[in-house]
């Protein structure tokens, strides 16, 4: 295929997709493991504690897009993402759900906020990319967003996940991923409508393409750092 012209908006959705399809962390090992039932609580936990370190960091890469978007309208949109996971007020949002959901899993909060179960490597990845959209333009940021296409049903399958082969997780600790039920298609298609109006040509396109896989490839970096650290659930109680 010619990368000359410019893909029609059916043609660049499905680009997109395709990225999920073939890159999305749901089909790395230690997902794969997670959704059978097959990791042991030291496992889940060390899940639950390290990407508590991207869940934080997702309001400040949210503010820093906010930061850059020239239209009120698409800032008055997106600031409801910062709301989402920092609250209108303590013990409120989705940082605190995950903090809970750690709870839930026996994970005590102080744990959780002092960071000390977070590697290096996933440390190194999402810290990689809140810089990503501190310095790549504004809509390229925004496509890293996307894989909030993917999101929503990987969520309802990982709540019943928990709910059957996880039962030893209390159920209070499931309300971040009811949550993100509804969130998280709201923000897919919000960023897919300015993904879509902004990048107008070939290079935006594939600048936008390549913003979504390495964005696939940080979260599959966090599963590739716990693959290796726990390979046998062990280390995390």
């Amino acid at each position: 295929m010619s990368e000359s012209y410019l893909l029609s908006d059916e043609q660049f959705i499905s680009r997109l997709r395709q990225i999920g399809e073939n890159h999305y962390h749901d089909k790395h090992p230690y997902h794969i493991a997670m959704h059978e039932g097959k990791l042991s609580p030291a496992q889940l936990r060390a899940w639950i504690a390290n990407r508590f370190y991207y869940q934080k960091n997702i309001p400040i890469k949210d503010a820093i897009i906010l930061s850059k978007l020239p239209s009120r309208e698409d800032r008055r949109e997106w600031i409801q993402r910062i709301i989402d996971h920092d609250g209108r007020a303590n013990g409120e949002g989705g940082i605190e759900a995950w903090i809970r959901l750690g709870e839930a899993a026996d994970i005590p909060r102080d744990e959780m906020l002092d960071e000390r179960h977070v590697l290096p490597a996933v440390r190194f990845a999402v810290d990689a990319y809140v810089n990503f959209c501190r310095l790549e333009p504004w809509p390229i940021a925004v496509a890293s967003s996307l894989t909030e296409l993917f999101a929503p049903t990987l969520v309802s399958k990982r709540i019943g996940v928990f709910e059957q082969l996880y039962p030893w997780i209390r159920p209070e600790g499931l309300a971040y991923f009811q949550n993100r039920l509804h969130q998280a298609p709201r923000d897919a298609d919000h960023g897919l409508s300015i993904v879509l109006r902004e990048c107008r040509d070939r290079s935006d396109q594939e600048q936008a393409i390549s913003a979504l896989r390495f964005k696939c490839n940080v979260l599959w970096a966090l599963l590739d750092a716990l693959s290796l650290a726990y390979p046998d659930g062990d280390n995390l109680r």
